[in-house]
C-alpha cells in the first residue's frame, strides 16, 4: 500500500506530487532533502506531496490514481526499473500513456531509467539522471516543474 507524506500545510491543493519507488537505503529521500524541496515549492506558491511505494503494483496504482488537482509529477521508480521491463503486464506503460499530468523522471543511476516511451502523450517532459546524486536530480527536476507551471 502506498505511503503518503504531506509536505504542504494548510492547503488541500496538490500541485506537485513525487511518486517514489523503493530505493536502497542510501538512495532514498531524506528529511533534509524533503524539507528543502518543500521550501522551494512553497516559495513558488506551490504545494508538494510525497507518495512512497513499496513495489511495482503500488507504483502503477499510484500513477493511475493521480488526483485532478495534481499539476505536475516527479516520477522516481527507484529500484523498480528492471521489474518494469520484465513485467510489462504490470501496466506502467499503459498508466503513463493515459496520464494527463505532465511528469519528469528522476533517477540517481542511468541503469534505473525507464525505457523510452514511443507515445508522445506518455513521454516525460524530461528525464533527469545525475549518477550517484539523487538530491541534485530532484532539485533540477523540481526547478523544471516550477518553471513549467509558472509559464
Amino acid at each position: 500500500m502506498p505511503h503518503s507524506f504531506r509536505l504542504s500545510q494548510g492547503r488541500d491543493l496538490v500541485t506537485i506530487m513525487i511518486i517514489q519507488g523503493p530505493h536502497a537505503s542510501a538512495g532514498s529521500l531524506g528529511n533534509d532533502l524533503l524539507s528543502h524541496l518543500q521550501s522551494l515549492a512553497h516559495a513558488a506558491g506551490r504545494t508538494l506531496e510525497l507518495c512512497t511505494c513499496g513495489g511495482l503494483r503500488d507504483f502503477v496504482a499510484r500513477v493511475r490514481a493521480v488526483k485532478p488537482t495534481t499539476e505536475f509529477m516527479l516520477l522516481d521508480p527507484g529500484d523498480l526499473a528492471q521489474q518494469v521491463q520484465v513485467h510489462p503486464e504490470a501496466g506502467l506503460g499503459d498508466a503513463l500513456d493515459k496520464l494527463a499530468t505532465p511528469y519528469i523522471e528522476v533517477h540517481d543511476d542511468s541503469d534505473a531509467a525507464l525505457e523510452p516511451r514511443d507515445s508522445s502523450h506518455g513521454a516525460p517532459v524530461a528525464t533527469i539522471i545525475i549518477n550517484g546524486d539523487l538530491a541534485t536530480s530532484y532539485q533540477i527536476a523540481l526547478g523544471i516543474a516550477l518553471r513549467q507551471l509558472d509559464g
